[in-house]
């Protein structure tokens, strides 16, 4: 992570509508009901019934503006339990596309999600999902920059190079690389701003993930989060750290989906 505070995040109605821009994240699990009641009691999440193509699905609210969904998965279906981040689109039918023409592979859709716009669910070439949104109106209320709401989506993967060019040819991304011999990092950029990075970290990707996105949430209190996050059945994989961008730790929910915390510096 480099670019994660003040500008770094989609804030604003206008960053969250560019193409490029993380503009959704969502989550599916086997057990809704018991992962609502996590995440509202780690975050102080509400929840309302959100578009149903996909079975069971609910959005999740903070002070009754949206900030995530969370969605069912059929019980025979036996899926990484992750956090998929959403990057917006004009066009999701063509942006699928020059996906599946530079590597990828679209999963999901392209499907019409009711009123919540168009989207479809995709890998890039080296097997990290992701999402695809043309959003409709109601994601303009979406919340950002508080605590518990998503704040920055990294790419851990191999190496940054291929993969870039691809997220770049794909959503129109400017990339910013970090110049160094021993830090595989590229920032991706929308109109000049950091909103995502892709981070080569070679062989020490976990073998049984591989490739994939990973999402930061805010925390008023990393460490007071993280004892909740064990309270409440989670794991703590990464104790709490000061980095330059803040105090970062990163967990598990109860089904295993990993997220990271930042606590921005005071």
């Amino acid at each position: 992570m480099t670019e994660v505070r003040g500008s770094a995040g989609p804030n604003g109605a206008h960053a969250r509508r560019a193409p490029g821009t993380p503009c959704w994240v969502s989550l599916m699990v086997h057990g809704l009901t018991t992962t609502e009641e996590f995440y509202g009691a780690l975050f102080g999440w509400e929840f309302e019934p959100g578009p149903q193509q996909l079975g069971p699905y609910v959005r999740a609210l903070l002070d009754g503006r949206e900030v995530a969904g969370i969605g069912q998965l059929p019980p025979d279906l036996r899926l990484p339990i992750a956090w998929t981040p959403y990057f917006a689109s004009h066009d999701v039918d063509l942006t699928a596309e020059t996906a599946r023409l530079c590597g990828g592979t679209v999963g999901v859709g392209p499907l019409d999600a009711a009123e919540a716009g168009g989207m479809a669910i995709a890998s890039d070439p080296s097997g990290a999902v992701f999402g695809i949104w043309q959003a409709s109106a109601h994601l303009l209320t979406s919340l950002t920059g508080v605590p518990g709401t998503p704040v920055w989506d990294e790419l851990l993967t191999f190496e940054t190079s291929s993969v870039a060019k691809f997220y770049a040819t794909v959503f129109g991304y400017e990339e910013e690389p970090v110049v160094s011999a021993d830090f595989d990092y590229v920032t991706l950029h929308v109109g000049g701003r950091p909103v995502a990075g892709i981070h080569g970290v070679g062989l020490s990707l976990p073998r049984d993930r591989g490739p994939h996105w990973l999402t930061y949430f805010e925390a008023a209190d990393v460490d007071a989060t993280l004892r909740a996050v064990a309270e409440l059945g989670g794991q703590v994989l990464k104790p709490a750290r000061d980095s330059a961008h803040g105090r970062v730790a990163t967990v598990a929910d109860p089904e295993g989906a990993v997220f990271s915390l930042i606590e921005g510096p005071r």
